[in-house]
């Protein structure tokens, strides 16, 4: 039997931490000990080869390991999203600068005060206090600041979208802000814990000095975030925000454009197929915990049915919620699968209790709806915050009307191995005006605004299937006018606007 990809990846992971802990070995029987080996890092002498051989054997592991579980993916994206990483390397930074500076300081012994009286100058007592006023106060302004910042977060999101919170904790700049004001009040900590006084006083002088240089620089930052926090919690600056990462999300999902204008061999080949599907006895594969679907390694599934010669039909999509012990997939067998394989395809899936936009560009879209369906509820009627959702919709709908969707149907050569649920135009379009059109009943600038959307998507392709899509929507649009439009004067102006894109869906040129 062919070896799939997911037994692949474990079998370099095994190798990888093989290769990791022998070079970890090898570098401690270099240096002789642990104990020896940090000796020799703080005196400076020539551990290269030595640290080289650690860090590349750490590296190597943790690569192993988690290519092992055939997580290594997911768990990047999550350390990267998450908020204390970045605030943990800052710290960690700021520990291995203390430590530096400290040791230049002990090494140097009085040079920097020989050279420079008036800037290092001072003594034991002085230091330590003037870095516990240090300590003190970062740590008091720091949660001063985010007290009150998330205060702002709490009122805006009541009027935009509770997803403020999550984009502000996933923020870089609020994950440095915070990571540089605990570096510093640890940095301090460290640095006064290194002041000796007695018989043998000792002042790291340079490690003191730099003490304000951090606090300096702390105040720039703050200054910066506080300006970063004025700006983002403004309607705009959210919506470019989510549209920016939608974007980013459809560059990569689907980075090819379309060739050609054919659509019904899809819709061919499901008709013959489905006949011979409907006849096959179909094992369903229970989702092992319940969560929104993240990510799908679809090479591991494509790799599980040819090594098992079945069809692997998906149940649920990226973005859908699945529930522990409901079906996930099903495979088509003459026996029920076994538990290798029930393990392997729930791997083959990163559930999670939230969803995100970078295999899910669905989920940029409901965002931007989210925050359209708030804007144009009677407690808030801010039609403003409406129409720029509207347009960012439609640059997210153009971008897609112009790509090429991966296919339902995969093959291996002639053989159907795998029917996965994918996202389609058609599908993603229903997800940005359904649920607005819905709350536009009687506001003619909404639904002249998404009449003006579809006539701009549909200058930009000539799909007949994604027409159609875009036909439907001018219906149900001229439908709600129809009921909710009373004024003759809104009516004519609906009239003409809508007369003009349905002229763009017959070809011709349209000005938005």
């Amino acid at each position: 039997m062919a070896m799939g990809s997911g037994t692949k990846t474990k079998i370099i992971g095994i190798l990888l931490v093989a290769i990791g802990l022998g070079l970890a070995l090898w570098g401690y029987q270099s240096s002789g000990s642990v104990g020896s080996q940090i000796t020799q890092a703080v005196t400076g002498s020539d551990t290269e080869k030595v640290i080289a051989y650690y860090i590349i054997g750490a590296v190597s592991s943790l690569v192993g390991i988690y290519l092992i579980v055939n997580k290594l993916i997911q768990f990047w994206d999550n350390l990267q999203s998450s908020f204390w990483f970045l605030p943990f390397l800052i710290v960690l930074s700021s520990v291995v600068y203390a430590i530096v500076l400290i040791q230049a300081d002990y090494v140097g012994a009085n040079r920097w005060l020989t050279l420079w009286p008036r800037i290092f100058g001072v003594g034991a007592d002085g230091a330590r206090d003037m870095l516990s006023t240090l300590a003190s106060s970062t740590m008091s302004v720091m949660g001063i600041t985010f007290s009150m910042t998330l205060l702002a977060l709490s009122l805006a999101s009541s009027q935009y979208t509770s997803r403020i919170l999550r984009n502000f904790m996933h923020s870089h700049i609020t994950q440095v802000t915070l990571g540089t004001f605990a570096g510093i009040y640890v940095y301090c900590l460290i640095v006064m814990h290194a002041i000796r006084t007695g018989d043998v006083p000792f002042v790291p002088t340079l490690a003191v000095f730099f003490a304000f240089t951090l606090v300096f620089g702390g105040i720039a930052i703050l200054i910066f975030f506080i300006h970063h926090i004025a700006s983002s919690i403004q309607a705009s600056s959210i919506i470019a925000s989510v549209t920016h990462e939608t974007n980013a999300s459809i560059d990569r999902l689907f980075p090819e454009k379309r060739e050609s204008t054919a659509d019904h061999t899809k819709g061919e080949e499901k008709k013959r197929l489905l006949p011979s599907l409907d006849e096959r006895t179909w094992y369903a594969v229970p989702a092992k915990m319940s969560g929104y679907i993240q990510n799908i390694d679809h090479d591991t599934i494509m790799g599980l049915a040819r090594d098992r010669r079945t069809i692997v039909r998906m149940d649920h999509g990226i973005g859908a919620f699945v529930v522990k012990d409901t079906t996930l997939v099903s495979l088509a067998l003459t026996y029920p699968p076994d538990q290798e394989t029930v393990a392997a395809l729930n791997e083959a899936y990163s559930i999670d209790r939230h969803r995100t936009v970078e295999q899910d560009t669905a989920f940029g879209i409901r965002q931007i709806v989210d925050m359209a369906l708030k804007a144009l509820s009677p407690g808030v009627n801010d039609i403003s915050t409406a129409v720029m959702c509207i347009d960012s919709l439609t640059e997210i709908l153009t971008s897609l009307a112009c790509r090429k969707f991966p296919p339902q149907y995969r093959y291996e050569e002639e053989t159907l191995r795998v029917i996965a649920i994918v996202p389609t135009f058609e599908s993603m379009l229903a997800e940005a005006f359904d649920q607005i059109r819905g709350s536009a009943a009687g506001n003619l600038t909404i639904m002249v605004h998404m009449l003006g959307a579809i006539g701009t998507i549909a200058s930009l392709t000539v799909s007949p299937g994604h027409l159609r899509a875009l036909g439907g929507q001018v219906q149900y649009i001229a439908d709600l006018a129809d009921r909710s439009i009373k004024s003759t004067h809104d009516r004519d102006q609906f009239d003409k606007r809508l007369l003009e894109v349905r002229k763009a869906l017959k070809g011709k040129p349209f000005v938005r």
